[in-house]
């Protein structure tokens, strides 16, 4: 949720103690983790061991976000998001804090896993995230301020999850929050109503970012740009009906982008395989050329001893008689 540019709305001091009113835990904020418009998130200590805990000065904001990783706790399988742990008041000089404690995910960014492992990883994690997205629209919401910052490669199960669900909006509703870059308004390709396909543009904007090692500006937009930055690129040329597809907003679903993703995963891999076999087969037979030359030639110089020996001993013989 980080934003340099954001005013924060609530601030304490690292080595803080804090108690809710309500329930009574105690947290100490040991880090700042992010701030946005919204509110601040810190890195905390409490009985429960190390969480994540967001303060906002905004009721509306910390209800809003509460109901998401509420939600987010119905899907079936892995965890969408953080799991939610606390709801509560923190009181200081009589203002009150609301604020909410939730799991911290232990991982590393999209883009420092993508550089330490390289990016053949990105259509792997592309596949994982379509899978949460699906789950997620399922629900009734859409992420909204889906970008790389908001997304943790979680260790050690190598596993995409969603943090800081600020954006999180229900279908239908206009979008809560949102990164310019990743968004379809800014490029000039769709408006700003929460659909599916507003996560879908985001997506693929994302792995636009992660092949190219971050942020290339802006110049006119629209379709024709993004074309042009996707062939640029090898890893995304191989895979460009799809992201054009996702850059128009073509796709109904996350699911129907997932199927279409994996059959190119699928064919791309076919075609490595089939090249390899190529590979070996004609190193095969280059091996075999040269045995075959060698071999001939070995007996060559079998014969050649034979037919000289041959020809010595008649020599010799004719001298014997003569």
């Amino acid at each position: 949720m980080t934003s340099h540019t954001a005013k924060r709305p609530c601030s304490f001091q690292i080595g803080t103690f804090m108690t809710g009113k309500w329930h009574h835990n105690r947290y100490e904020l040991r880090k700042e983790l992010g701030y946005g418009a919204n509110g601040i998130v810190y890195l905390a200590q409490s009985v429960r061991g190390t969480v994540a805990v967001k303060f906002s000065d905004n009721n509306a904001t910390i209800a809003s976000e509460v109901n998401v990783l509420k939600s987010f706790a119905k899907a079936q399988g892995d965890s969408l998001g953080p799991s939610l742990i606390d709801v509560d008041d923190y009181v200081v000089n009589g203002k009150i804090y609301p604020f909410y404690a939730m799991e911290f995910i232990q991982g590393d960014s999209l883009l420092a896993f993508l550089r330490k492992r390289g990016n053949e990883w990105l259509n792997v994690l592309s596949l994982q995230l379509l899978t949460q997205l699906e789950k997620l629209h399922q629900l009734g919401w859409v992420f909204g301020d889906l970008k790389p910052e908001n997304l943790i490669i979680q260790w050690p199960e190598q596993r995409i999850r969603f943090i800081d669900v600020g954006g999180t909006t229900q279908q239908g509703r206009a979008i809560k929050e949102y990164t310019e870059y990743f968004d379809r308004g800014y490029w000039g390709l769709g408006g700003r109503r929460a659909d599916p396909s507003y996560d879908l543009f985001s997506l693929a904007m994302i792995m636009m970012t992660a092949a190219y090692g971050g942020r290339v500006p802006k110049r006119e937009g629209g379709l024709k740009e993004l074309r042009e930055r996707v062939k640029d690129k090898k890893e995304l040329a191989v895979i460009e009906p799809v992201l054009m597809k996702a850059f128009a907003g073509k796709y109904a679903s996350a699911g129907e982008m997932k199927r279409e993703l994996a059959a190119y995963m699928q064919r791309q891999s076919n075609r490595r395989k089939h090249s390899a076999v190529q590979t070996s087969r004609m190193q095969m037979r280059n091996a075999k050329g040269k045995s075959g030359r060698r071999k001939g030639g070995r007996i060559a110089e079998t014969l050649f001893l034979i037919l000289l020996v041959t020809l010595l001993y008649a020599i010799y013989m004719l001298g014997l008689v003569v």
